[in-house]
């Protein structure tokens, strides 16, 4: 497929929008104190104390100087005071150093906890999304923006504190320089505006890159896990993949470092020249000082003092600036995260959802469903209409395409339709809470997931609050046929499965598939659903299954989707679906006395056996 040839500039973020995404900074602090009250406030009170020991250390090495000048000018020398000098200058800094590492600590505990929060919070709020939104690709890289950067909102808090912490040291030492000097602080200014000048100018240029290849950084994830991957190892093996994938990879790669080289270099070049400018007027700021210590305007240890503090104060001037632009860049990110955590989804605009029946009654209904996706005109199912009665076994049969998979997922509400509705005991399900809703169905796709977990909790996944039912457990894996697989594992239930982890099995797809349909049956739902649930298994295997599935599952609701009709006759009834509609519905017997397109299927299917 051709790709949309990528803009080779970033869309840039201007002023407005970095200085906009700091709104969002007290809630994020706010977050962060929930996380550990008692961390964070020790964390705070570190950093006040911290800051305030820089201009006391300086002042403190200025009195030790001017005390060593009077001593070697004094003819009967007493050291009393310069030792409770030197003294309170080396308590100062193991006081300062201490309290370094405990905000160092402090960050990197609250650090990790936060991040821990975070995911969390993502994780679940994912799982309220509908299906169509994570198949949406602008949808998708809001997620991807929202989980990126986990780790540099470790930093953002990091930063944010040592701002405020900067903040205190800044006024203190300005404060000192006022004290002796006041024109110093012109110089200082001319100091610092190259470096306002070059933050201003490359503010927000790095999340504009990150922002504008987020789809190119998935791909780019996805390009590594093709290349390396004991999923896809054997197609890359057998048609020789590994050099179209690597060049891929390297070529797409390619590309977004030519961009971040330009940026990095043009950060560079103009960061070297305005620095030369502010280096300049620190030193015309030093000559200064040394033109008024010769004239004896100063003490030798105020020369000291107002050389460290001006040093300082144009070293944590720049820093502040620096580290605001870095802040700004990840409220960016920041502000991707809680925009996705905010994001309201019909589930939670329903003002009221009425409560579910106990047990279904009568049934389900479709009354002139048609479903599209968004931005697509073309329409996937339109116009269906048929009843899905309770207790009642019904077969989906239809060729690839057709739409079966996709009314599964309108019954099951992860697309809401288009167009008609869906009833449950005559009331459109659309009045009912999603997450309630689903709880009805146990379900099985042909695409099921194999978490690389444990026997146990990959049975347990279908009623996860049971997982320490073995009862029920066992249950499952009896119906499923799964106790074969679980009788052959050294671990038995706690077998890790896949070979991700260390001491992990893989399974053969029949032994997967007999697991996938243990979680069915571990649900014990109102509605099981089907979805080619026996592919893997061989014959013997799916006729037993099959026997067992409506011995167990009298009197229960059923939906059964298979492209072989041997299993497909035992149903109820049989809808066939052709290019989006119902085209014929009946009993086998009905619909092979019809002659329509079941019939052809169930006949070029049963020659194939002769």
């Amino acid at each position: 497929m051709p790709r949309k040839k990528k803009s080779i500039e970033p869309n840039k973020i201007n002023l407005r929008e970095s200085f906009a995404s700091l709104k969002f900074v007290p809630r994020f602090f706010k977050e962060i104190r929930k996380v550990n009250p008692l961390l964070f406030h020790s964390n705070v009170i570190c950093r006040v104390i911290n800051a305030s020991l820089p201009v006391l250390i300086l002042y403190v090495g200025k009195l030790i100087i001017d005390e060593v000048v009077v001593q070697i000018a004094a003819e009967e020398k007493n050291l009393d005071h310069l030792w409770i000098l030197v003294a309170a200058e080396f308590g100062l800094a193991i006081l300062s150093d201490l309290i370094s590492r405990g905000i160092s600590l402090s960050d990197a505990l609250l650090g990790d906890q936060y991040s821990i929060d975070t995911s969390v919070r993502i994780i679940k709020k994912t799982s309220e999304l509908n299906l169509d939104q994570l198949e949406d690709s602008e949808f998708y890289d809001k997620l991807e923006r929202a989980r990126q950067q986990t780790t540099g909102r470790v930093a953002l808090m990091s930063n944010i504190f040592t701002q405020g912490e900067d903040v205190v040291v800044i006024l203190s030492l300005l404060g000192g320089v006022v004290a002796y000097e006041p024109c110093l602080i012109i110089l200082l200014l001319v100091s610092i505006i190259p470096t306002i000048i070059n933050e201003i100018k490359f503010s927000g240029t790095s999340y504009s890159l990150a922002r504008s290849w987020t789809q190119e950084r998935r791909e780019l994830d996805y390009l590594r896990y093709a290349g390396a991957s004991d999923v896809t190892a054997k197609e890359v093996k057998l048609f020789g993949l590994s050099g179209y994938l690597a060049q891929r990879f390297k070529s797409l790669s390619d590309k977004y470092y030519t961009q971040s080289r330009k940026l990095a270099r043009q950060r560079a070049g103009w960061g070297s020249f305005f620095n030369i400018i502010g280096t300049s007027a620190y030193y015309g700021a030093y000559i200064y000082i040394i033109f008024r210590t010769v004239a004896g305007v100063f003490s030798i240890g105020t020369l000291v003092f107002l050389s460290g503090a001006f040093n300082r104060l144009r070293s944590k001037l720049q820093g502040f600036f620096t580290r605001f632009t870095a802040i700004t860049e990840s409220a960016l990110y920041l502000q991707d995260y809680f925009e996705f955590i905010d994001l309201s989804f019909a589930e939670n605009a329903s003002a009221e959802c009425l409560p579910l029946p106990d047990k279904v009654s009568s049934g389900f209904e479709f009354k002139n469903v048609g479903f599209k996706y968004p931005k697509s005109e073309k329409w996937v199912v339109r116009n269906i209409n048929f009843k899905l009665k309770a207790g009642e076994k019904l077969a989906f049969v239809g060729e690839n395409g057709a739409g079966k998979t996709t009314l599964i997922k309108l019954l099951l509400r992860f697309y809401e339709p288009t167009e008609g509705e869906i009833l449950l005991d005559g009331i459109p399900v659309k009045q009912y809470k999603p997450s309630e809703y689903q709880q009805y169905f146990g379900v099985i796709f042909q695409d099921f997931v194999k978490f690389e977990l444990t026997l146990r909790e990959n049975i347990a996944m279908g009623e996860i609050e049971e997982i320490k039912n073995q009862k029920r457990i066992d249950s499952a894996a009896q119906k499923s046929l799964a106790q074969e697989v679980v009788s052959e594992l050294p671990l038995g239930y706690n077998q890790q499965l896949g070979k991700r982890f260390k001491n992990g099995k893989d399974l053969s797809g029949g032994q997967w598939q007999k697991i996938a349909i243990a979680r069915a049956y571990m649900k014990d739902a109102e509605v099981l659903i089907l979805d080619e649930p026996t592919s893997a298994l061989d014959a013997r295997a799916e006729t037993e299954a099959f026997q067992r599935f409506i011995q167990l599952t009298e009197g229960k609701t059923a939906v059964i989707i298979s492209h072989r009709f041997s299993t497909v006759r035992i149903a109820d009834r049989i809808m066939v679906l052709k290019d989006g509609a119902v085209l014929e519905i009946g009993t086998h017997e009905e619909l092979m006395q019809n002659d329509k397109l079941y019939a052809e299927l169930f006949n070029l299917q049963a020659a194939g056996y002769k």
